[in-house]
């Protein structure tokens, strides 16, 4: 039987779609996953790694690391939260800035991957994200 895996599909496609982005995102001097952290910090404004971890759907302990990075970039600062038991994390100057830079970037990654795609390509892309 030669039946398509849609898992190994799937995850080729996502690889070669965040390689890119991060080619695209490479002048602002940020990859897909830290642009896309920085993203929801600022729409969150400062926001504990437990939070941003559920909003971004990725693990608690997988966040802490990456924004670690962004911390030792000078992107994020560690800020007190309303529960003590956890810091937030916020936007630095340099990090907002790293996202004016990125964002014309970003959007042309998108609009090539709805060039590519073409207009019921992205549709039927959407569809299928939203249907896990």
């Amino acid at each position: 039987m030669n039946t398509p895996c849609y898992c190994a599909a799937i995850r080729s496609a996502a690889r070669k779609t965040t390689a890119l982005y991060d080619a695209a995102l490479a002048p602002a001097g940020v990859n897909l996953a830290q642009y896309s952290l920085l993203r929801k910090i600022e729409r969150l404004g400062p926001v504990s790694l437990t939070e941003l971890a559920s909003v971004a759907e990725l693990d608690r302990s997988t966040v802490g690391r990456n924004v670690k990075v962004l911390e030792r970039r000078r992107l994020v600062r560690f800020k007190s939260a309303d529960d003590q038991r956890e810091a937030a994390v916020g936007l630095t100057a340099a990090g907002a800035e790293a996202l004016r830079r990125g964002e014309p970037l970003w959007n042309n990654a998108q609009r090539r991957i709805e060039t590519t795609l073409g207009a019921e390509g992205a549709k039927r892309l959407r569809t299928l994200a939203l249907a896990f």
